[in-house]
C-alpha cells in the first residue's frame, strides 16, 4: 500500500508544481498550440485558443514515470515486467504523438502526420508490446497478457492459439494492435475541449487501478490454484495498480493548469499516452473488452464522428450534427465548454464505476 500511495503522491506533486516551470520552457521553445484561421473552422471561439501552450502530455508522462519509480522502490516492490510494459505503450504511443505535434508546431499549419502514418507507428509501438506479453512466465504459468479475448477476465474458447501457432500469433497481435489504434485514437478524439480528455482519464484509469489492486486479493497463485473460478491469472496486479495509480495522480495535478480555461495542452503527445495506458490495463487486466464500457467516454467521440460520416454519406449531403464530434456539436447549440466537460466528466465517472460494479458481481457469482 505504501508504494501506492507513494506513487500516487510523487506524480501528482511533480505535474502540479513542476507544471510551471516546463511552462515557461515550452513558451521558451516556441510550442504554442496551432489554430486554424477562423474562416477554416465552423467554430471561431477556438481561435482565442491559439499560442497556448501545448504538448503538456509530456510532463505527465515524465511525472508517472518519476511517481512508478519512486513508489515502487519506497515500498520494496521493485518494477516487474507488466508495468515496464503498461510504461512501453505510455511512452511509445507519446512519441507518436509528440512527432505529429511537433510537425504542426514547427510548420504553423494543423497538418502533422497523416492517419496512416500515425496507425503504422502506433502498431510498431504495440506489437513488441504483444510479444513481450506472451513470455515472462512467472512461477504460477502467468505472463503479462494472455492469448484468449477476455471480458472480465479469459474466455478460454476464444484462444487464437486453437487455430495453430502462425495464425494465432498473427490473430492476436492483429487484435492487440486494434486495441490499442482504436484507443489511443478515440482519446485523441475526445481531446477537444480544456480538460476533457484528462479528466475523463482520471476516471477511467482510475478504475483499473481498483481492479488491478483486487485482482491482488484474488489472485491465482500457483497452477494448482489457477482452476479455481474465483481467483485471477493476471500477472503482477499489485506493480499494475501501482503505475495506474501513478499516472491518476499525475493526471490530477496536470488537471489544475489543464482545467477551463487551460493554461496548457496536453496535445496528441498526452491523448495518445493516456490511450497507451487505458489499452495496456485493459489487456493485462484481463478486462479487454469490459474496455468498452469503462472507458465508454471516449467511445462517445470516435461514435459520433461516424454516425456523422455514415449518416451524410446515406442522405447525400445531410448532417445528423451540427459538428463532430459530439462536444463541439454542443457548442454550437450554445452550451457552454465548462457545461460540456463536467457534464462528461459525470458520465466517464458514472461508466467507470458500472464496469467495476459488473467486475465485482461476476466475482461474486464464482463464490
Amino acid at each position: 500500500m505504501r508504494s501506492l500511495l507513494t506513487a500516487a503522491a510523487i506524480s501528482l506533486a511533480f505535474t502540479l508544481f513542476l507544471t510551471p516551470v516546463f511552462l515557461r520552457l515550452f513558451r521558451r521553445w516556441g510550442w504554442g498550440q496551432v489554430i486554424r484561421t477562423p474562416e477554416d473552422i465552423r467554430n471561431p471561439s477556438h481561435g482565442a485558443k491559439r499560442g497556448t501552450p501545448t504538448m503538456g502530455g509530456t510532463i505527465f508522462i515524465v511525472g508517472t514515470i518519476v511517481g512508478y519509480l519512486v513508489g515502487s522502490f519506497a515500498g520494496n516492490n521493485p518494477p516487474t515486467i507488466s508495468g515496464l510494459l503498461v510504461l512501453w505503450m505510455m511512452v511509445g504511443f507519446g512519441v507518436v504523438g509528440f512527432i505529429d505535434d511537433f510537425m504542426k508546431v514547427r510548420s504553423q499549419r494543423s497538418l502533422g502526420l497523416t492517419g496512416w502514418r500515425k496507425i503504422v507507428g502506433q502498431i510498431i509501438v504495440t506489437v513488441p508490446f504483444g510479444i513481450v506479453g506472451l513470455n515472462f512466465a512467472n512461477r504460477a504459468g502467468q505472463t503479462p497478457a494472455s492469448d484468449s479475448i477476455s471480458v472480465l477476465r479469459d474466455i478460454p474458447l476464444l484462444s487464437f492459439f486453437l487455430l495453430g501457432p502462425i495464425l494465432g500469433w498473427l490473430l492476436y497481435l492483429a487484435w492487440i494492435s486494434l486495441i490499442g489504434v482504436a484507443t489511443s485514437n478515440a482519446v485523441n478524439l475526445t481531446d477537444g475541449l480544456d480538460g476533457l480528455a484528462a479528466g475523463s482519464g482520471i476516471f477511467v484509469i482510475g478504475a483499473y487501478s481498483l481492479i488491478s489492486f483486487w485482482q491482488v486479493k484474488q489472485l491465482c497463485t500457483s497452477v494448482a490454484q489457477a482452476v479455481q473460478p474465483a481467483c485471477y491469472g493476471t500477472r503482477d496486479p499489485f506493480d499494475l495498480a501501482i503505475v495506474s495509480a501513478a499516472f491518476v495522480g499525475a493526471l490530477v495535478g496536470f488537471l489544475w493548469w489543464n482545467a477551463p480555461k487551460a493554461n496548457i495542452f496536453m496535445g496528441d503527445v498526452g491523448s495518445m499516452a493516456i490511450g497507451g495506458v487505458i489499452a495496456a490495463m485493459a489487456i493485462l487486466t484481463r478486462t479487454e473488452l469490459l474496455l468498452i464500457l469503462i472507458a465508454g467516454v471516449y467511445v462517445i467521440a470516435p461514435g459520433s464522428v461516424i454516425l456523422q460520416r455514415t449518416y451524410f454519406k446515406m442522405t447525400r449531403g445531410k448532417r445528423l450534427f451540427l459538428m463532430s464530434p459530439l462536444h463541439h456539436h454542443l457548442e454550437m447549440r450554445g452550451w457552454s465548454e465548462v457545461t460540456i466537460v463536467v457534464r462528461m466528466w459525470i458520465i466517464a465517472g458514472m461508466l467507470a464505476v458500472s464496469g467495476v460494479g459488473f467486475f465485482y458481481v461476476e466475482w461474486l457469482s464464482r463464490t
